[in-house]
């Protein structure tokens, strides 16, 4: 029998606490995305990153990095969006197999508006795990 090792321990632990804080958050801001502005955390999330970007646009491939999501999940994230009104796709002038997404200004508007929520339930969330101990240490980094 392996002699435990401790640091192989406590980084599992580690994710493991990681991950429950990620999971407590996610589905509080899912919750009330949808409830009040009917948008996913991952809708929310595409919107908030394109609205941030230099010119309002951003490669499909930058996209899906900056949002942890495979290209093709992306790819359909983007054309519900599309569908709604909220993004636009065009091609890239210098590179035409280059697609460019960028919020409309319907996008801009509901992101305004769900922008407070996002930022409000965050802020809860983080608080009431900062009362638990096993969370707390992550909510002090994640604040400071």
């Amino acid at each position: 029998m392996p002699i435990a090792d401790d640091a192989v321990e406590a980084r599992a632990q580690g994710w493991r606490t990681l991950a429950a804080l990620h999971a407590k958050i996610e589905d509080r801001l899912e919750k009330a995305l949808q409830k009040e502005h009917e948008l996913s955390v991952s809708e929310y999330t595409v919107l908030d990153v394109l609205a941030r970007q230099d010119g309002w646009h951003m490669r499909m491939q930058q996209l899906a990095r900056a949002v942890v999501l495979s290209q093709s999940a992306t790819t359909r994230l983007v054309t519900r969006l599309e569908n709604r009104g909220l993004l636009r796709r065009y091609l890239c002038e210098d590179d035409r197999r280059g697609i460019y997404s960028e919020v409309t200004p319907t996008g801009r508007e509901l992101l305004e508006r769900a922008q407070p929520t996002h930022d409000t339930v965050l802020k809860e969330v983080l608080a009431e795990a900062a009362e638990q101990p096993e969370l707390a240490p992550l909510t002090t980094v994640l604040t400071t």
